[in-house]
Protein backbone atom coordinates (compact mmCIF):
# COMPACT_ATOMS: atom_id res chain seq x y z
CA UNK A 1 0.00 0.00 0.00
CA UNK A 2 1.43 3.45 -1.11
CA UNK A 3 0.89 5.46 2.04
CA UNK A 4 1.92 9.33 2.22
CA UNK A 5 1.81 12.10 4.98
CA UNK A 6 0.56 15.75 3.12
CA UNK A 7 1.63 19.05 4.62
CA UNK A 8 0.14 22.31 2.85
CA UNK A 9 0.94 25.57 4.78
CA UNK A 10 1.49 28.06 2.15
CA UNK A 11 -1.65 30.25 2.73
CA UNK A 12 -3.92 31.35 6.09
CA UNK A 13 -4.72 27.99 6.09
CA UNK A 14 -2.85 25.01 7.83
CA UNK A 15 -3.93 21.48 6.49
CA UNK A 16 -2.64 17.94 6.79
CA UNK A 17 -3.78 15.23 5.09
CA UNK A 18 -2.89 11.01 5.23
CA UNK A 19 -3.27 9.04 1.63
CA UNK A 20 -3.60 5.60 0.64
CA UNK A 21 -3.02 4.73 -2.50
CA UNK A 22 -4.35 7.68 -3.39
CA UNK A 23 -7.12 8.29 -1.23
CA UNK A 24 -7.43 10.39 0.95
CA UNK A 25 -8.18 8.75 4.33
CA UNK A 26 -7.85 11.34 7.09
CA UNK A 27 -7.69 15.21 6.75
CA UNK A 28 -7.03 17.76 9.82
CA UNK A 29 -7.39 21.76 8.63
CA UNK A 30 -7.39 24.63 11.22
CA UNK A 31 -8.03 28.29 9.95
CA UNK A 32 -7.11 29.92 12.98
CA UNK A 33 -4.66 32.72 12.71
CA UNK A 34 -0.23 32.07 13.03
CA UNK A 35 -1.50 28.26 13.80
CA UNK A 36 0.98 26.89 11.36
CA UNK A 37 3.83 26.50 13.95
CA UNK A 38 1.95 25.25 16.87
CA UNK A 39 -0.51 22.65 14.74
CA UNK A 40 1.20 21.43 11.96
CA UNK A 41 3.48 18.59 14.13
CA UNK A 42 0.56 17.66 15.89
CA UNK A 43 -1.69 17.29 13.41
CA UNK A 44 0.20 14.77 11.52
CA UNK A 45 0.55 12.99 15.15
CA UNK A 46 -3.05 13.25 15.60
CA UNK A 47 -3.76 11.72 11.90
CA UNK A 48 -1.18 8.72 12.28
CA UNK A 49 -2.19 7.78 16.18
CA UNK A 50 -6.08 8.15 14.79
CA UNK A 51 -5.04 4.97 12.40
CA UNK A 52 -2.50 3.64 14.76
CA UNK A 53 0.25 3.90 12.05
CA UNK A 54 3.62 6.10 12.71
CA UNK A 55 5.79 7.85 10.18
CA UNK A 56 8.12 4.90 9.45
CA UNK A 57 4.60 3.40 8.28
CA UNK A 58 4.30 6.48 5.13
CA UNK A 59 6.68 5.80 2.45
CA UNK A 60 7.38 9.53 1.63
CA UNK A 61 6.00 13.09 3.02
CA UNK A 62 4.69 15.32 0.61
CA UNK A 63 4.80 19.34 1.24
CA UNK A 64 3.74 22.53 0.01
CA UNK A 65 6.48 24.10 -1.65
CA UNK A 66 5.49 27.19 -3.04
CA UNK A 67 4.48 30.22 -3.52
CA UNK A 68 2.85 31.60 -0.58
CA UNK A 69 3.71 33.05 2.74
CA UNK A 70 7.49 32.62 3.66
CA UNK A 71 6.42 31.82 7.08
CA UNK A 72 3.92 29.29 6.13
CA UNK A 73 6.03 27.67 3.80
CA UNK A 74 9.05 27.55 6.30
CA UNK A 75 6.96 26.12 8.54
CA UNK A 76 5.52 23.31 6.16
CA UNK A 77 9.10 22.04 5.05
CA UNK A 78 10.80 22.13 7.91
CA UNK A 79 7.99 20.07 9.59
CA UNK A 80 8.24 17.56 6.48
CA UNK A 81 12.50 17.56 7.23
CA UNK A 82 11.88 16.49 10.16
CA UNK A 83 9.72 13.64 9.62
CA UNK A 84 11.82 12.67 6.66
CA UNK A 85 14.91 12.72 8.61
CA UNK A 86 13.41 10.84 11.17
CA UNK A 87 11.79 8.06 9.41
CA UNK A 88 14.37 7.67 6.69
CA UNK A 89 11.69 8.32 3.98
CA UNK A 90 11.53 10.55 0.36
CA UNK A 91 10.08 13.78 0.39
CA UNK A 92 8.00 15.33 -2.19
CA UNK A 93 7.19 18.92 -3.15
CA UNK A 94 3.67 19.57 -4.51
CA UNK A 95 3.61 23.53 -5.97
CA UNK A 96 0.95 25.84 -4.48
CA UNK A 97 -0.69 26.69 -7.43
CA UNK A 98 -0.75 22.63 -8.61
CA UNK A 99 -3.18 22.18 -5.41
CA UNK A 100 -4.95 24.66 -6.32
CA UNK A 101 -5.71 23.51 -9.85
CA UNK A 102 -5.77 19.96 -8.48
CA UNK A 103 -8.53 21.22 -5.71
CA UNK A 104 -10.32 22.65 -8.36
CA UNK A 105 -10.37 19.47 -10.75
CA UNK A 106 -10.83 17.11 -7.71
CA UNK A 107 -13.96 19.00 -6.13
CA UNK A 108 -16.01 19.60 -9.32
CA UNK A 109 -15.71 23.42 -8.97
CA UNK A 110 -15.00 23.56 -12.55
CA UNK A 111 -16.99 26.05 -14.61
CA UNK A 112 -19.09 24.18 -17.79
CA UNK A 113 -17.01 24.21 -21.08
CA UNK A 114 -13.86 25.86 -19.15
CA UNK A 115 -10.99 26.76 -21.03
CA UNK A 116 -8.31 27.44 -18.75
CA UNK A 117 -7.89 27.43 -14.64
CA UNK A 118 -5.79 30.25 -13.09
CA UNK A 119 -4.79 30.00 -9.57
CA UNK A 120 -3.91 33.27 -7.36
CA UNK A 121 -2.06 33.09 -4.53
CA UNK A 122 -2.80 36.19 -2.66
CA UNK A 123 1.22 38.66 -2.78
CA UNK A 124 -0.36 42.36 -1.75
CA UNK A 125 -2.34 44.95 -2.84
CA UNK A 126 -3.12 44.06 -6.36
CA UNK A 127 -0.12 41.69 -7.12
CA UNK A 128 -0.85 37.63 -7.10
CA UNK A 129 1.43 34.70 -7.84
CA UNK A 130 -0.20 32.94 -10.37
CA UNK A 131 0.84 31.05 -13.48
CA UNK A 132 -2.32 29.46 -16.26
CA UNK A 133 -2.87 26.12 -16.83
CA UNK A 134 -5.47 23.78 -18.36
CA UNK A 135 -8.30 21.86 -17.06
CA UNK A 136 -6.79 18.51 -16.90
CA UNK A 137 -4.01 20.25 -14.86
CA UNK A 138 -1.01 20.70 -16.77
CA UNK A 139 0.58 24.18 -16.67
CA UNK A 140 1.19 26.37 -19.72
CA UNK A 141 2.67 29.34 -18.87
CA UNK A 142 5.46 30.02 -15.88
CA UNK A 143 4.71 30.29 -12.71
CA UNK A 144 5.15 34.90 -11.64
CA UNK A 145 3.99 37.39 -9.57
CA UNK A 146 1.64 39.68 -11.18
CA UNK A 147 -0.03 42.72 -10.92
CA UNK A 148 -3.42 42.18 -11.95
CA UNK A 149 -5.31 44.86 -13.91
CA UNK A 150 -8.41 44.86 -16.66
CA UNK A 151 -6.38 43.58 -19.54
CA UNK A 152 -4.53 40.83 -17.36
CA UNK A 153 -5.76 36.84 -19.26
CA UNK A 154 -7.90 39.12 -21.51
CA UNK A 155 -6.43 36.42 -24.80
CA UNK A 156 -7.51 33.32 -22.47
CA UNK A 157 -10.96 34.39 -21.19
CA UNK A 158 -11.41 35.26 -25.39
CA UNK A 159 -11.24 31.81 -25.70
CA UNK A 160 -14.10 31.03 -23.18
CA UNK A 161 -14.77 30.08 -19.55
CA UNK A 162 -12.06 30.56 -17.50
CA UNK A 163 -11.39 29.81 -13.41
CA UNK A 164 -10.00 31.93 -11.28
CA UNK A 165 -9.22 29.85 -7.92
CA UNK A 166 -7.24 30.91 -4.62
CA UNK A 167 -6.69 33.35 -1.74
CA UNK A 168 -6.01 35.81 -4.50
CA UNK A 169 -8.81 35.95 -6.82
CA UNK A 170 -11.89 37.51 -5.50
CA UNK A 171 -9.90 40.42 -5.19
CA UNK A 172 -9.28 40.64 -8.98
CA UNK A 173 -12.87 40.24 -9.53
CA UNK A 174 -13.21 43.68 -9.11
CA UNK A 175 -11.07 44.73 -12.28
CA UNK A 176 -11.29 41.80 -13.87
CA UNK A 177 -14.65 41.64 -15.80
CA UNK A 178 -15.20 39.48 -18.85
CA UNK A 179 -18.73 37.30 -18.73
CA UNK A 180 -15.99 34.44 -19.05
CA UNK A 181 -14.56 34.93 -15.87
CA UNK A 182 -15.20 33.33 -12.46
CA UNK A 183 -14.34 33.47 -9.30
CA UNK A 184 -13.90 31.17 -6.01
CA UNK A 185 -12.18 32.34 -2.81
CA UNK A 186 -10.33 29.58 -1.33
CA UNK A 187 -7.25 28.05 0.08
CA UNK A 188 -5.00 25.55 -1.20
CA UNK A 189 -5.88 21.77 0.95
CA UNK A 190 -3.81 19.47 1.89
CA UNK A 191 -6.02 16.32 0.53
CA UNK A 192 -6.09 17.81 -2.82
CA UNK A 193 -2.21 16.91 -3.19
CA UNK A 194 -2.99 13.41 -3.35
CA UNK A 195 -2.61 12.76 -6.83
CA UNK A 196 0.17 14.56 -7.82
CA UNK A 197 2.16 13.52 -4.79
CA UNK A 198 1.33 9.91 -5.17
CA UNK A 199 2.59 10.22 -9.18
CA UNK A 200 5.54 11.65 -7.71
CA UNK A 201 6.14 8.75 -5.54
CA UNK A 202 5.30 6.38 -8.31
CA UNK A 203 7.34 8.11 -10.16
CA UNK A 204 10.01 8.35 -7.37
CA UNK A 205 10.88 12.64 -8.34
CA UNK A 206 11.97 13.11 -4.67
CA UNK A 207 13.96 16.25 -3.02
CA UNK A 208 16.93 16.13 -1.46
CA UNK A 209 15.95 16.73 1.74
CA UNK A 210 19.09 18.05 3.25
CA UNK A 211 18.97 20.58 0.29
CA UNK A 212 15.59 21.11 -0.25
CA UNK A 213 14.32 25.38 -0.25
CA UNK A 214 10.86 26.33 -0.86
CA UNK A 215 10.13 28.31 -4.15
CA UNK A 216 9.14 31.90 -2.96
CA UNK A 217 9.71 33.75 -6.03
CA UNK A 218 10.18 36.90 -4.17
CA UNK A 219 13.04 37.83 -1.96
CA UNK A 220 11.66 38.02 1.77
CA UNK A 221 12.08 41.57 2.93
CA UNK A 222 12.48 42.69 6.23
CA UNK A 223 11.34 45.95 7.71
CA UNK A 224 12.61 48.52 10.57
CA UNK A 225 10.27 49.50 13.14
CA UNK A 226 9.46 52.87 13.44
CA UNK A 227 9.13 53.35 17.36
CA UNK A 228 11.46 54.25 19.28
CA UNK A 229 11.61 52.31 22.74
CA UNK A 230 14.48 54.69 23.87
Amino acid sequence: MERIILIETSTSLCSTALVEDGKVVCEKISDSPRAHASMTAPYVHDMLESKGLGVKDCDAVAVSKGPGSYTGLRVGVSTAKGLCFGAGIPLISVGTLDTLVWQAISEGLLPEGCRYVIPMIDARRMEVYTGIFTPDGTQVTPTVASIVNEESFKDQLEEGPVLFIGDGAMKCSSVIKHPSAHFIECCPKAASMALPATKALREKRFEDVAYFEPFYLKEFITTVSRKKFF
